[in-house]
């Protein structure tokens, strides 16, 4: 194996990582906000408040590494950034995830490795072969399958709820692309520190605005903390460093598997089970991202030096 195979693979490796800890974060932000008949913390607070303890964790760990100031030309970027994944995806989940069941948003998510390496391609100048693109709209294909199988044409009405994970989805797939870009000029750790601190003076106000009023429960401040530690912060510190690695497009696709994961990652959280159906389509997309992996991605350099 070359090195460059090994970086491949230390890549897939780290955005596989990444994948698992973004896995929960549905479920979990499904728990924190509640359900219209039980509602716990509000979606403003949660989208707003997890970005705001991620950027206090933030502030000793740049320091610690003795983190360099973000460069003029890499502001813009870091601003694309913050606007995708620290505001934009959070907020627009959080707040539909009260009245959308975790499973459902997760399957409307589905088509995100998709948009990330449309992203990717475009942003790093990769030309992804026909092969590659037939197992992404593959591994789509069958995540939309799944949808219809486990939710029924009823469960998939376009709602209010929809269009904002939609969204929701358009800006992780930008914050994605540009987070990776950014990585390959500074450490992928810092790229979300410094992208949640340059939303700390807007994030933070909200979320002191925000603050509930009501009693809430335990377990619900529990999944806060979760996504604020790992959703918002760790999780982005290994998916950020493989895409870096192993490019855009193609480790984007291992978020694939992230619909199956959480319903499988939910089952002790919230007593579903699993049956034949999920496993099955689990394994085939599972096996779309193994071949996929495999197509070659050319770069526009590459093209260049083809005779």
């Amino acid at each position: 194996m070359n090195a460059a195979q090994q970086t491949l693979r230390k890549g897939l490796w780290l955005g596989a990582v990444g994948v698992v800890i973004f896995a929960l974060t549905l479920p979990m932000t499904r728990i924190a906000v509640g359900t219209p008949d039980a509602p716990q913390l509000s979606g403003v607070f949660v989208a707003t408040g997890r970005a705001v303890v991620a950027a206090l964790l933030s502030l000793p760990f740049l320091w610690f590494t003795r983190a360099p100031w973000p460069r003029r030309a890499d502001c813009l970027p870091l601003g694309v950034v913050a606007l995708g994944v620290v505001f934009g995806f959070p907020l627009f989940t959080s707040i539909a995830m009260r009245h959308v069941e975790a499973v459902h948003a997760s399957v409307m998510l589905g088509v995100l490795p998709l948009a990330t390496a449309l992203v990717g391609a475009r942003l790093h100048r990769q030309r992804p072969s026909t092969g590659f693109w037939l197992c992404a709209l593959l591994g789509t294909a069958l995540v939309v399958g799944f949808a219809l199988l486990r939710s029924g044409q009823s469960g998939l009405q376009l709602q209010s709820a929809d269009l904002l994970l939609l969204a929701a989805m358009a800006c992780a797939a930008v914050g994605y692309g540009w987070g990776a870009r950014l990585s390959g000029a500074m450490r992928a750790e810092h790229v979300i520190c410094w992208a949640l601190l340059l939303t700390l003076p807007i994030n933070l106000p909200l979320a002191w605005a925000q603050w509930p009023a009501m009693h809430i429960q335990p377990l619900s401040w529990g999944a806060f903390g979760y996504v604020s530690l790992f959703s918002m912060w760790l999780g982005f510190f290994a998916w950020y460093r493989g895409l870096a690695l192993g490019g855009t497009v193609r480790v984007s696709q291992v978020q694939l598997i992230q619909p199956f994961l959480s319903m499988l990652l939910a089952v002790p959280l919230l007593g579903e089970s699993l049956d034949a159906t999920t496993v099955g389509f689990g394994l085939a997309v599972m096996t779309t991202v193994f071949i996929g992996r495999r197509m070659p991605v050319s770069t526009s350099i590459d093209l260049k030096e083809k005779p």
